[in-house]
């Protein structure tokens, strides 16, 4: 009985392998030709510069015929320079405007991560992260309506904190900025107010502040600056050891600590109702997302495409080499977004991005062949199904039934 049971292991592994449940392992993109140098433009967004900077590192330690030129100007400038067709593709954290759109027709736009905007202050009196934050109270910070950090509307949520009667600074993008345009998203939701006087978007008309350009130059001002305050992307407030607050949920019953759960919390009902990649996203946001542990300041970030490539690259072979690439950080690049506090894609996100890299092509070639995961392919393979009969009819024993399911999920060959 032993050995029919090791053999019929042995057989629906072979099969297994030699015919594997999802098509989607055999459709990739290929592979950037090896006889020549690429250097792939992208410009853009700097709230996924730190993810972008490590892909970049990753990707050439594969493909080391490949570099990866990325300028973190923000998301206005990289939005600017895709309508300008001088970059192969750009990134945005805020979706494209439809003034954006009939100004740069045809567009992509793939989710390439997800983020969580933090506000960071530096108060040498409280050196610690936590300091509780409602959304009003720093909507109106920025409004001029609170203008010390021992205002009772802070204190009251901070017993037992000794707040200093001093001067909040107060920091702010100074370029056209997608972090600003999610900060701004969260802050005309909680305060009509904040929504009547400055409103949304990547440039505001702020009341006050100090500006400076990109996450880096806010953190720079919040990090030198004592009594300072500011928005900054988490990586930047990580990396660099900044103090950060905890923020009101949307519920209003948790001050809710910027992690990766709670960001990941944020985004999580959101992937069924997303539109494909050549879509509308203009209405797409996760801010004040439902939810007693959602971080209520999470956003997407975006890499922007166009879906005939030879508008923005000089080569077919380039053209290939960016789908290829683009493909990468969606796909195997995910796995390096929980290390800089990134949420990785969830897998209905990552589809509708290959989804949106089918529709590119050169011209009038297609460059990457692919049909996505149907139910045709999801479909119970009859051999597992009769594996499964097997055992419940007790022709195999649990333990042998469960090592060979163990075997086709360590192989990737099933996913659970």
């Amino acid at each position: 009985m032993k050995t029919k049971t090791s053999l019929l292991i042995l057989l629906t592994t072979i099969v297994a392998i030699s015919a594997p449940i999802s098509a989607e392992a055999a459709t990739i993109p290929d592979e950037p030709n090896t006889s020549e140098q690429f250097q792939i433009n992208g410009a853009g967004a700097t709230f996924p510069f730190p993810l972008i900077d490590l892909w970049r590192v990753e990707y050439n330690k594969e493909f080391s015929n490949v570099n990866l030129n990325y300028q973190s100007i923000g998301s206005g400038g990289g939005v600017k320079q895709h309508i300008e067709k001088t970059v192969n593709f750009a990134a945005s954290d805020a979706p494209l405007k439809q003034s954006e759109m009939d100004r740069a027709p045809n567009t992509l736009q793939i989710p390439e991560a997800i983020g969580g905007v933090v506000v960071a202050y530096n108060i040498p009196e409280i050196p610690d992260k936590g300091l509780k934050l409602t959304g009003i109270d720093i909507a109106d910070i920025y409004l001029g309506k609170i203008t010390k950090w021992n205002d009772e509307r802070i204190a009251q949520h901070n017993p037992g904190l000794s707040l200093p009667d001093e001067e909040i600074v107060v920091a702010k993008r100074s370029d056209g900025s997608g972090t600003t345009f999610v900060f701004t998203d969260y802050l005309t939701t909680v305060s009509s107010e904040f929504d009547e006087q400055v409103g949304k978007g990547k440039n505001v008309p702020w009341p006050l502040g100090i500006g400076a350009a990109g996450n880096e130059g806010v953190a720079g001002i919040v990090r030198s600056t004592p009594y300072s305050f500011g928005y900054v992307e988490l990586a930047y407030a990580f990396q660099t050891g900044m103090s950060f607050a905890f923020v009101q949920n949307a519920d209003g019953t948790e001050f809710i600590e910027p992690t990766l759960e709670t960001i990941s919390a944020a985004s999580g009902g959101v992937a069924d109702n997303l539109p494909a990649s050549d879509g509308d996203w203009s209405q797409v946001t996760l801010v004040n997302a439902p939810g007693k542990n959602s971080y209520p300041i999470a956003s997407f970030t975006y890499l922007l495409v166009y879906e005939d490539l030879s508008q923005a690259t000089k080569s077919i072979e380039e053209a290939k080499t960016v789908v290829h690439m683009i493909h990468w950080m969606i796909t195997e690049g995910q796995n390096h977004s929980e290390s800089l506090l990134y949420v990785p894609l969830s897998d209905s996100v990552a589809e509708l991005g290959k989804q949106g890299l089918a529709k590119i092509k050169y011209g009038d070639e297609t460059l990457f062949d692919y049909e996505g995961v149907t139910a045709s392919n999801s479909e119970i393979p009859q051999w597992i199904r009769d594996n499964a009969k097997w055992w419940s009819e007790g022709l195999i024993t649990d333990q042998d039934y469960i090592n060979g399911l163990q075997y086709l999920i360590s192989q990737g060959i099933l996913k659970v």
